[in-house]
């Protein structure tokens, strides 16, 4: 029978509260300072910890940043598991588009740290891509495919639909309101206008049940 130590489970949970104090207090930094000012030396100290603890647990400042987006990513797919399914695949499209241009905006510091980070060092935006853009479409899919609508899209289209919601919530969720500084209430108004544009023909096309054949599927396209 395998025994654990006494002190092993302790040790696992500091070392996960330390974590988890480095990430709160990086993420404070990092959007009140800029990552480039801010210093490991400053994080360490606002999260009460030893500094030396930042390249244990994550090889250094980039390695932190990166444990920092996949928190973030994970907590917004949490979150989105939460709001209920729309009535019908056309309104969930809407519905998402509105949810994710309001996180969007609330994320709009964290979001002024990566981005700059990103054009500076091509293979860290290829991370951030893997662990941001990639996860969130992905769990726009699953929810897409509850819908015989989004089922019967070939997996290529359903995946380009997803990722329209990701892009049009970061154009009228940051970039025109925190970028171009624009009225925040008409970019999200237009956000929901150019969802209902893309999804008019799903109220128009009749999609098969699920136990026929599918011979038809709903067109992406502006009617």
């Amino acid at each position: 029978m395998t025994t654990i130590s006494q002190s092993t489970v302790p040790k696992k949970r500091n070392r996960a509260a330390r974590e988890d104090a480095l990430i709160a207090a990086a993420s404070k930094l990092f959007a009140s300072r800029g990552y480039e000012i801010a210093t490991t030396r400053d994080i360490a100290a606002a999260a009460g910890c030893a500094e030396g603890l930042i390249h244990r647990y994550f090889g250094g400042k980039e390695g932190l940043l990166l444990a920092l987006i996949k928190r973030q990513v994970s907590q917004e797919v949490v979150d989105l598991q939460t709001l209920p399914l729309a009535s019908t695949m056309a309104d969930e499209v809407v519905q998402l588009v509105e949810w994710e241009v309001e996180h969007t905006w609330q994320d709009r510091e964290f979001i002024k740290v990566v981005i700059p980070r990103a054009l500076l060092d091509p293979a860290l935006g290829h991370l951030i891509d893997g662990i941001g853009p990639t996860q969130r479409a992905s769990a726009i899919t699953e929810r897409l495919r509850n819908f015989t609508q989004g089922r019967s899209l070939p997996a290529q289209e359903l995946e380009a639909l997803a990722h329209f919601i990701s892009i049009t919530s970061f154009m009228f969720g940051f970039m025109r309101p925190a970028v171009l500084h624009q009225d925040r209430e008409k970019a999200k108004k237009m956000a929901v206008m150019t969802a209902q544009m893309m999804v008019r023909n799903f109220e128009t096309i009749s999609t098969p049940d699920d136990s026929q054949p599918r011979q038809q599927k709903p067109a992406l396209l502006f009617t």
